[in-house]
């Protein structure tokens, strides 16, 4: 921990001789300054984060702050669920005349990756164990879940996991048409090598009696019954041009508190540019921002999402993102911490999706210190999302092991339409010159309240901290 403090600690004297005041004696950055480098961070769905980040922002001469005019971004982790990422992203206002230009390799790598099915709650997950660890295989299933209860175990256990290393690279422009509105294009290539849970790196390290049985995954069981083809299961290609248009008249970018962020584009994946299988996709965002209080203390802020397909098959690695054209990358959804905090990640995977975030965000400090501007902030929130149009779930066995899992297959896919999944929580900000912000949130899913004997109680999880960096729009 020392070196990331001693780095932080430079970096922020290094920013001090790089302001000046405006007329109302906010501090304007100018030239370089670099955020601090958090060591750790928390996501309930991939454990504890430890690495390092940079983010370098460039502000010029000062005169278009709070935004800047170029942004760098590094960033290696690790976490304790098993995940690693490696990142570089670089953000340039001004390319060209007129042409903002964004760009990102990012890899990631997990050992256990979300998988629960498709369709929300159409997918029956299983809170006991008992749907699928083979009879008289192990006595106490509590045990797999390593000291977490059997109430519990699903959530922790392989069977509801998959191993994935997704390598991702893209080159988004946007242009001006208006002041506010602008056009979008870019081109986004995924390598997708993903399957059936390692189990001997899963155990690597433990003691006999808390490693995890070798079974199959729900994976293998899509893949029995037919629901996954068997030339995807492993992964694939997906290159992919983007395009679409944006209107944007938020008064600042890191922490809107007033203004409309809009856009729409449509994700064209055919083989004939090097993706595995066709696919076509789309995606509307609404995003709004009401100043109840002036001067950034109190704003209500919303967000509506709709990610949506052309046809009626898409490769199911592509399914669980939220996709974008821009300087922010696709995040996993729905569910987890970028779209249904609280919400186990990836519980809502459809070919059409809607999502919908309300929050209200209150800064009870402000005030210039250090040569920074410091604010700190709590909000409440509500996620929700919900799967409208979904895969074909169909029983359509191609082996043996798919016939004979027929039972599972009844217990595991429900015949019945989704329904909302909502959830509910607060949060804390730290906010330093309006772009460098750092986040805890605390999600607990609404069907965790349900009474007993109602079939979604405990759907969706038990609830989730998130610790990380940014407003989620």
């Amino acid at each position: 921990m020392k070196k990331p403090i001693i780095i932080a600690a430079l970096a922020a004297l290094c920013c001090a001789f790089n302001a000046s005041a405006d007329d109302n004696g906010q501090i304007v950055k100018t030239g370089y300054s670099y955020g601090p480098l958090p060591a750790i961070s928390f996501d309930s769905d991939k454990g504890f984060q430890y690495g390092a980040l940079l983010q370098l922002y460039n502000y010029g001469d000062g005169s278009s702050y709070p935004m800047y005019k170029s942004k760098w971004y590094f960033e290696i982790s690790a976490f304790t669920k098993g995940s690693q990422m490696y990142t570089i992203m670089y953000d340039k206002i001004e390319l060209f005349p007129g042409v903002r230009f964004c760009a990102t390799a990012k890899y990631m790598k997990d050992s256990a990756y979300d998988f629960y099915g498709f369709n929300g709650y159409n997918s029956n997950v299983d809170r006991t164990g008992a749907f699928y660890w083979p009879t008289g295989a192990i006595s106490n299933p509590e045990i797999l879940g390593m000291g977490f209860s059997s109430e519990n175990l699903p959530y922790f256990s392989p069977f509801y996991k998959l191993k994935r290393d997704m390598f991702f690279t893209r080159a988004d422009f946007i242009g001006e048409i208006t002041p506010h509105l602008h056009w979008m294009a870019g081109y986004h290539l995924h390598f997708f090598k993903q399957g059936t849970v390692d189990f001997d790196n899963l155990n690597k390290g433990k003691k006999d009696e808390s490693k995890y049985y070798y079974t199959k995954t729900l994976l293998d069981y899509y893949t029995d019954w037919g629901i996954i083809p068997e030339d995807e299961k492993n992964g694939g290609v997906y290159s992919c041009l983007r395009a679409g248009i944006e209107y944007d008249t938020r008064d600042k970018e890191g922490a809107p508190t007033r203004g409309i962020w809009a856009d729409a584009h449509v994700n064209i994946a055919p083989k004939w540019l090097g993706s595995s299988s066709d696919s076509y996709r789309y995606s509307l965002t609404w995003r709004q921002y009401f100043p109840l209080i002036g001067n950034d203390v109190l704003t209500f802020a919303y967000r509506l999402n709709w990610e949506g397909t052309f046809g009626n098959h898409v490769p199911y690695y592509i399914l669980p993102y939220l996709t974008v054209v821009g300087c922010d990358n696709d995040v996993d959804g729905m569910g987890g911490s970028k779209t249904c905090r609280g919400i186990v990640r990836g519980r809502v995977l459809g070919l059409d999706t809607g999502l919908y975030t309300a929050e209200l965000r209150w800064r009870f400090f402000q005030k210039q210190m250090f040569n920074q501007n410091i604010a700190l902030g709590l909000n409440l929130f509500s996620d929700g999302a919900m799967a409208f149009r979904g895969v074909n779930t169909a029983y359509n066995p191609v082996n043996a092991e798919g016939i004979a899992s027929k039972p599972l297959y009844d217990k595991l896919v429900l015949n019945k339409k989704d329904t909302p999944h909502i959830s509910v929580g607060a949060g804390f900000r730290f906010i330093m010159n309006e772009n460098f912000i750092i986040a805890l949130d605390y999600g607990m899913p609404v069907s965790k309240f349900y009474k007993e004997g109602n079939p979604l109680k405990g759907q969706d999880g038990d609830g989730g901290m998130y610790i990380g960096l940014g407003y989620l729009f």
